[in-house]
């Protein structure tokens, strides 16, 4: 595998030794390495990085005022933070980078060890598959009118991505996410075009779209005996359309599918018009028999109040809340208190997001139901599901 890129900003002359030590010795590194933030935009101006490695304390320029000014390059690499400053100062920075579009792949206490640099590594791995090797600059660059070409002639799909149970480990459903598998480009995920399917008025024309592949995927799937729930993203402010219960349900029954195989993941990126409308649609697509999920919780603006004033069947906690848990006191508390309160509301609770498997079984420990991430695996096609849950079956259980 060709290795990672990466500049390393560190002011202390002893760390950067270390460091410069401990990358070599985990391999899969190509390490520079620069003393302040104004050499280290130098270098990213000059060259191509997989990955910033950054100090937050430094001197002139802290890192918090380098990610602010990193977010302004045209294609800024992957970042990771290091500091002996508080675990929530790191995650604060890290919110910081996220929420200027970087790609945040880890948060180190220091001191820095060996360790810390390989689960680096393997967190690159994964940001490597889940990036893909293609330019999200592309999805702005196709034609607009492409994208209803390609709802059309099946190039936009429904891929699903398994949800096990952390019991036993079996797959106990899945949720359908949009893949544009085209000729041209190859596989695009949902960050490469869905801003311009978006923008194309056409949002609702995937909802159907991801509905109709996953009720004929349940289908040949029924037919070789597993019956298996698909979750499925709704736009919140779609439910400002008081009839979109009664089309849901009367689609899922005439093309012989069942509302309690199917749930739908409130999305909070988006809001309705009227806070009734949120409420009664909620309350509709319940008593029709949908499962509803309160999506990506811990993400942003979701809160207890709606948590608990919304008639949902399932809790899943985003993946910002897993991701370091295992590293961090704080993080592991607050997923210890959802699960717990998941458990009173009587909801199915689903951790997304795992990458490795300590997360894994710390969920495990703190009772959550079901995970899904790319520890377990990504999405994959509907027939390639179909293999999945043939090799799940004949697998031994594991109490």
């Amino acid at each position: 595998m060709k290795p990672y890129r990466v500049l390393v900003v560190e002011d202390h002359p002893f760390q950067h030794e270390y460091l410069l030590n401990i990358f070599s010795e985990v391999g899969g590194f190509e390490v520079d390495t620069v003393w302040d933030g104004d050499e280290a935009l130098k270098c990213l101006v000059r060259n191509n990085y997989d990955l910033l490695f950054s100090d937050l304390k430094m001197p002139v320029m802290d890192g918090v005022q380098l990610i602010q000014k990193m977010a302004t390059l045209k294609k800024p690499p992957a970042l990771a933070l290091m500091s002996s400053s508080s675990r929530r100062m790191l995650v604060s920075a890290g919110l910081a980078a996220k929420n200027l579009g970087i790609s945040v792949v880890d948060l180190i206490s220091k001191p820095v060890e060996s360790n810390d640099i390989k689960r680096l590594k393997e967190r690159m791995v994964i940001f490597r598959l889940g990036a893909g090797d293609i330019d999200p600059g592309l999805a702005i660059e196709v034609d607009p009118q492409c994208i209803a070409q390609a709802m059309e002639n099946g190039q936009i799909q429904a891929w699903f991505q398994p949800k096990k149970s952390l019991f036993n480990g079996t797959i106990l459903s899945a949720e359908a996410l949009a893949r544009w598998v085209s000729p041209e480009v190859g596989l695009l995920l949902p960050k490469d075009f869905l801003p311009l399917l978006i923008n194309q008025g056409l949002e609702e024309r995937l909802l159907w779209l991801m509905l109709e592949q996953s009720l004929q995927a349940q289908k040949q799937w029924r037919q070789k005996g597993w019956d298996i729930p698909v979750s499925i993203n709704l736009p919140t402010h779609f439910l400002d359309g008081s009839d979109l219960p009664d089309r849901l349900r009367d689609y899922v029954v005439i093309n012989g599918g069942e509302p309690r195989s199917i749930v739908f993941e409130l999305m909070e990126s988006s809001t309705t018009k009227k806070l009734s409308n949120y409420y009664a649609g909620a309350c509709r697509l319940r008593m029709m028999g949908f499962g509803l999920a309160q999506d990506d919780f811990g993400k942003g603006f979701s809160s207890y109040f709606n948590l608990v004033s919304t008639p949902f069947s399932e809790l899943k906690i985003d993946r910002s809340l897993v991701h370091g848990c295992v590293e961090n006191d704080h993080l592991a508390s607050a997923l210890r208190s959802l699960v717990e309160l998941g458990r009173k509301l009587g909801l199915t609770i689903v951790a997304e997001g795992v990458e490795t498997q300590a997360e894994l079984e710390l969920l495990r420990r703190i009772e959550c139901d079901q995970a899904q991430g790319f520890l377990i695996c990504g999405a994959v096609s509907s027939t390639d599901f179909e293999t999945l849950l043939l090799e799940d079956s004949s697998k031994p259980s594991r109490g």
